[in-house]
């Protein structure tokens, strides 16, 4: 992996993600780029809500780049930035540039960098070995120029763009009167410096003769081939030398594979790819990009030192509510106004958290404690997520601490937090257009008591006939999906901003009972419609502070009972 790959943090919020997660996530990567220098790339795991794009929009900010899974990838590992070559070098020069750049494998490459096939050790070893039959370098079809670097030799006559394609090679051996029985037309003939030699050779039509220990080509031998339009080309090299190294000038082409090559994109998942790899014989493997373009090569080797990618987590530190795969992820920080969850680390980390209404406000806290310089949209980012997280200073959750960081920021961004809190908010009830599903998972979160497993959703709204009409909506569809998903147990907080309460829809075996046993109800006719699992919860706004503490007390009283 290049260094600025291995140099990019993913500051990322929880699922379902809420103004507070997306906001904290924007900011806070905004902050510890400048505080580090380093590279802090803000993410979201799931759907921008309308409330959070009303305030994106507003303050000119872009959506958080989409992350649904944060497993280990091939860009995660360090990719081995093997040069890709021209499939027409020699085998010796492929050879050479192996032995160099220490590798068992090269790429050849056309040139938009499109892998055209791969050619490695054994495949150039076995070449060595086997014996081919002597028209084999024209098989190949092998450029003048080849055959020129491979002899270490020097162009007379001809054209080293040219390529020998017909024809055999045959040393020049016996009498200039017994060549001519053996000498056919497009021949390459490898002979000495003897004038007769060179001269039966041309006149019996031949493509190429290579003119061994440095001998002199005479003017009359030159003329000659000119005419005959046969190549010349001289070596230091004696005939023995010469007709032993001449097939490393082959192409690789001719010998590389080209068909059924296992290739990995730099997208694709480390788990995916190492079955593949073991089951194959090959040592290395090309990486291409989503274009199809040669990147490099990784080997298993590569695999073993994988490291996951580098997170910081906001706004959340359970699992079930982290983005997928978050167990293979380099845990650096944690940013957190919730209760302490169930995230392990590899290594240490700088974890704060502290009971305060938003996640923003701690960010807020750390702005300041930096110094590092605020921007009016980085302002009224920070202050939309205070507003949206304590309801505009409602909920319970929220402290004087939000208040006050809320108040200064407002002045920063130059909003009239009132107008805008109410703007936001309407923007965020506007659910005419939207799913069931949509709705739902607006902001959706998992908790697990014992081996009872619940979800809540959580819906705040200024209209009360909004409220009224999702109720309609939703209780069929959390039936269904209690079911589907077998969740024990499903809730859904339509939350009235103005009167500050709740109607809970309960779904699941024992989730009436569960909350009237929270919340200490005790004439269920008056406060809970068995049938239709609707509780009313007058002065409950919060899911963090007043919903889930009760239920978990209620989980284990009725438990222990």
């Amino acid at each position: 992996m290049s260094e600025e790959r291995r140099h990019q943090i993913l500051v990322i919020g929880h699922k379902n993600p809420d103004t507070d997660s997306i906001c904290s996530a924007i900011c806070y990567a905004r902050l510890k780029s400048e505080v580090t220098g380093k590279e802090y790339i803000p993410g979201r795991t799931g759907r921008v809500n309308e409330e959070t794009q009303f305030v994106l929009k507003f303050f000119g900010q872009e959506e958080p780049k989409l992350i649904d899974n944060v497993k280990t990838q091939v860009r995660d590992i360090e990719i081995r930035e093997t040069q890709g070559v021209d499939r027409n070098i020699s085998l010796k020069k492929a050879w050479n540039l192996m032995q160099a750049a220490n590798v068992v494998t090269l790429p050849a490459v056309s040139d938009g960098n499109v892998l055209e096939g791969l050619i490695t050790v054994g495949d150039i070893t076995k070449s060595y070995m086997n014996v081919y039959d002597s028209s084999i370098l024209s098989k190949a079809k092998t450029q003048y120029s080849n055959i020129i670097e491979t002899l270490e030799g020097m162009l007379v006559i001809g054209d080293e763009n040219n390529y020998f394609d017909q024809g055999k090679v045959l040393i020049a051996a016996a009498n200039p009167d017994l060549m001519e029985s053996y000498i056919n037309p497009h021949d390459l003939v490898i002979l000495g410096n003897r004038y007769e030699s060179q001269l039966c050779a041309i006149e019996m039509e031949a493509d190429c003769i290579i003119v061994c220990e440095g001998a002199a080509v005479s003017m009359t031998i030159r003329k000659l081939a000119q005419e005959h339009g046969c190549t010349v080309i001289t070596t230091p090299y004696d005939t023995y030398t010469a007709a032993r190294l001449i097939n490393q000038s082959m192409p690789i082409s001719f010998f590389m594979k080209t068909e059924n090559l296992t290739t990995f994109e730099d997208t694709d998942f480390i788990d995916d790819i190492r079955e593949v790899m073991a089951s194959k014989r090959y040592w290395d493997f090309p990486i291409l990009d989503k274009e199809g373009k040669y990147k490099g090569m990784i080997s298993r080797r590569n695999l073993l030192g994988a490291r996951g990618k580098q997170i910081v987590l906001v706004d959340h530190n359970e699992k079930n509510q982290a983005v997928t795969g978050i167990e293979n992820a380099e845990i650096l920080e944690i940013i957190d106004h919730h209760k302490l969850g169930a995230i392990e680390t590899i290594s240490p980390v700088f974890f704060r958290s502290q009971p305060v209404g938003s996640t923003v406000t701690i960010i807020y806290q750390m702005y300041n404690e930096t110094g590092a310089p605020m921007s009016r949209q980085t302002a009224g980012l920070l202050c939309s997520a205070i507003i949206s997280d304590t309801l505009l200073f409602r909920s319970p959750t929220c402290t004087r601490m939000d208040e006050l960081a809320a108040l200064a920021l407002a002045g920063e961004a130059q909003i009239d937090i009132e107008k805008f809190a109410a703007d936001m908010f309407a923007a965020g009830s506007n659910l005419k257009e939207r799913s069931d599903e949509e709705i739902f998972y607006q902001d959706f979160k998992r908790f697990s008591a014992g081996k009872i497993s619940f979800g809540i959703g959580q819906i705040s709204s200024l209209n009360a006939d909004e409220l009224d009409q999702l109720r309609i909506r939703l209780l069929p569809y959390l039936k269904k999906i209690q079911k589907e998903r077998k969740i024990d147990m499903l809730f859904f907080m339509l939350t009235n901003i103005l009167t500050e309460s709740t109607e809970l829809l309960c779904v699941g075996a024992g989730a009436p009972h569960l909350i009237r046993t929270a919340f200490r109800i005790e004439v269920p006719r008056d406060r809970i419609d068995q049938k239709e699992g609707v509780v009313q919860l007058p002065g409950v706004v919060s899911r963090k502070k007043q919903l889930i503490p009760a239920m978990m007390a209620a989980c284990e009283e009725l438990g222990n009972g």
